[in-house]
């Protein structure tokens, strides 16, 4: 699993190695994948490990959420619930189940939505570093990573103790201002990348704050909230 904010330092080139020109930070739900990959792997997990139980208790788990959604708690607080519920599960196993879920997954017709990520193949044989932005983690999003070539994970980051989850965030939830900081902090080690020429693409009103950190913000999708909030931004259905 990688380690730190920033995300796979192991598999990265010194960041001066090469003059890196365009950074282009991607969110990965509903934009890059089809599914909202959290809620997804609640049923897969618990499924696969506990059975019958398992699926109810993740069925529970997300009906929770969706009321709380509901009743207008923010995407922030809802993603620390969300973690809170893995509390006491070993770090290595809902590693492993991550990588069944992405190699079941990803062999689904449709699981990556076409126009991004022919769009994020672009930038990158273009020379681009790619980045994902998310509140997801790194169980999940590692392979997707991995898959898209991308070079920099930010994202949610577990806390564990003892290779046990905690139910807590590291450096709180990956949505609205943790997006804009992470991606600020990363912008800051490629000084040869002007933000007026990186790229970003969301699909939800909660990536206004990455988006705007970009001078190609890229709308994926049809949230008539973030359209009305970046009304030049291009459109990708």
């Amino acid at each position: 699993m990688p380690s730190g904010p920033l995300g796979h330092p192991g598999r990265e080139r010194p960041d001066g190695a090469v003059a890196v020109r365009v950074v282009v930070f991607s969110d990965v739900d509903e934009t890059l994948v089809a599914c909202k990959s959290l809620i997804d792997f609640l049923g897969f997990y618990w499924g696969e490990r506990y059975g019958a139980q398992g699926v109810r208790h993740a069925r529970r788990l997300a009906a929770e959420l969706a009321a709380a959604a509901g009743a207008g708690v923010s995407r922030e607080e809802a993603n620390r619930r969300y973690y809170r519920a893995w509390a006491g599960e070993s770090a290595a196993a809902v590693a492993e189940a991550g990588r069944r879920w992405y190699r079941e997954r990803s062999r689904r017709a449709g699981f990556f939505l076409p126009g991004t990520r022919a769009a994020l193949d672009a930038h990158r044989a273009g020379g681009a570093v790619l980045a994902l932005v998310s509140g997801s983690f790194p169980a999940l999003l590692d392979p997707v990573a991995e898959a898209v070539g991308a070079r920099h994970l930010l994202c949610a980051r577990p806390e564990e103790r003892g290779g046990v989850l905690t139910g807590e965030l590291q450096d709180g939830p990956v949505i609205g201002e943790g997006k804009r900081r992470l991606v600020r902090l990363l912008l800051d080690r490629y000084p040869g990348a002007d933000p007026r020429d990186c790229f970003a693409y969301g699909d939800h009103v909660s990536d206004l704050a990455m988006l705007t950190e970009v001078g190609h913000p890229v709308i994926v999708g049809n949230d008539p909230e973030l359209a009305a909030r970046l009304p030049g931004a291009t459109r990708l259905q």
